[in-house]
C-alpha cells in the first residue's frame, strides 16, 4: 500500500511540473503583456520614489554638485558677482529641489528598474539567454551613471563656457549682458543632460540584445555604419549648444559606443546566414561601383 501511495505521489508530482512547464511555454496574452507591465511598471516606480526619498534627505548637497560646473564657467568668464540661481516664485526652489531628488531617485533605483525590464523581456528569451540576468543589471546600471557621470563631468563644462562666454559687454553701446539663470530652467536643462547621456551610453547594450536574438549582426551594423555617424551628428547637434566643441563632446562618444557595439555583436551575437554574408557582398560591390551578381 504504501508502495502504491508513494507511486501515486511520484505520479501527480510529475503530472504538476509537467503542468507548469506547459503553462511556461505557453505564449502569454495580450492582457498578460498588459498586466506583466503595469505590474513592472508598478514596481519601478516605487523603487524611483524610495530612491528620491532617501535622496531628499541630501537635495542642497546634490544641488551643489550639479552646480559646480556651472560655478566653475561662471568664474572662468570672469563675470560680476557670485555665481546664482535665482527662483521666481515661492515655491520655486521647493519644486527644483524635489526634480533634483527625483533625478538622484532614479539613479539610485537604476538597477531595480534594469531588473524590472529584464523582468519584463525575459519570458520571450530561450534558457541560456535568461541566465545573464546579474551581467545585464550590472552593465545597465553602470551604463546609465557613467554616462551620466560623464555627461556631468565632460559636457558641463563645454557647455557653460560656451553659453557664458556669450556675456560681457556689447561693441559699440554702454551696455552689458549678463546671465540671470533661474533655478528650474537649470534643473530641467542639467536634467534633461544627465539623462540623455545616460540614454546613449545604453546603446552597445540595446545593440547587444538585438544581436543576441539574431535581430541584427555585426555586417548590418559595418553595412548601415555610414547612415548611423550621420544620425549621430544630428542628435548631437540637437542636444548640444551650436558649436563644434560641444557637439563633439557628445558625438565622439557615441561613435566610440557603437563601434564597441559592433564588437559586442560580432564576439556575442548570432552568426550572420549564408544569405545576409552574400547580401553584404553584393552591397559592397555596389557602393564600390562594380558590378553585382544580378548586375553583371
Amino acid at each position: 500500500m504504501k508502495a502504491k501511495s508513494a507511486a501515486k505521489k511520484e505520479t501527480a508530482a510529475a503530472a504538476t511540473a509537467t503542468a507548469t512547464a506547459a503553462d511556461a511555454d505557453r505564449p502569454m496574452s495580450i492582457w498578460e503583456h498588459l498586466s506583466e507591465l503595469r505590474k513592472r511598471l508598478f514596481y519601478s516606480a516605487i523603487a524611483v520614489v524610495t530612491g528620491a526619498g532617501v535622496a531628499w534627505n541630501y537635495h542642497e548637497r546634490i544641488l551643489s554638485f550639479l552646480a559646480k560646473p556651472f560655478c566653475d564657467s561662471w568664474r572662468a568668464s570672469k563675470l560680476p558677482g557670485t555665481c546664482a540661481l535665482n527662483f521666481s516664485s515661492p515655491g520655486g526652489a521647493f519644486t527644483s529641489y524635489f526634480q533634483v531628488s527625483l533625478v538622484a531617485g532614479l539613479l539610485l533605483a537604476a538597477p531595480i528598474v534594469f531588473f524590472q525590464l529584464w523582468a519584463f523581456i525575459a519570458p520571450g528569451l530561450y534558457a541560456r539567454e535568461k541566465k545573464i540576468v546579474i551581467p545585464f543589471v550590472l552593465s545597465s546600471t553602470l551604463m546609465f551613471v557613467g554616462g551620466s557621470y560623464f555627461c556631468w563631468r565632460a559636457a558641463f563644462p563645454v557647455t557653460f563656457d560656451y553659453f557664458l562666454g556669450l556675456s560681457g559687454r556689447l561693441d559699440g553701446i554702454d551696455m552689458n549682458v549678463v546671465p540671470t539663470v533661474m533655478m528650474d530652467d537649470y534643473v530641467g536643462f542639467v536634467t534633461q543632460m544627465l539623462l540623455g547621456f545616460g540614454l546613449v551610453f545604453e546603446l552597445p547594450l540595446v545593440i547587444f540584445f538585438l544581436s543576441l536574438v539574431g535581430i541584427v549582426n555585426y555586417l548590418q551594423l559595418i553595412h548601415y555604419a555610414r547612415y548611423v555617424i550621420v544620425g549621430i551628428f544630428v542628435v548631437a547637434a540637437v542636444l548640444t549648444p551650436p558649436d563644434v566643441t560641444s557637439q563633439l563632446v557628445m558625438a565622439i562618444p557615441m561613435l566610440v559606443l557603437y563601434v564597441g557595439s559592433i564588437g559586442l555583436a560580432f564576439v556575442f551575437g548570432k552568426p550572420p546566414t549564408e544569405s545576409q554574408r552574400e547580401w553584404y557582398k553584393e552591397q559592397r560591390k555596389k557602393s564600390k561601383g562594380q558590378p553585382t551578381e544580378y548586375e553583371g
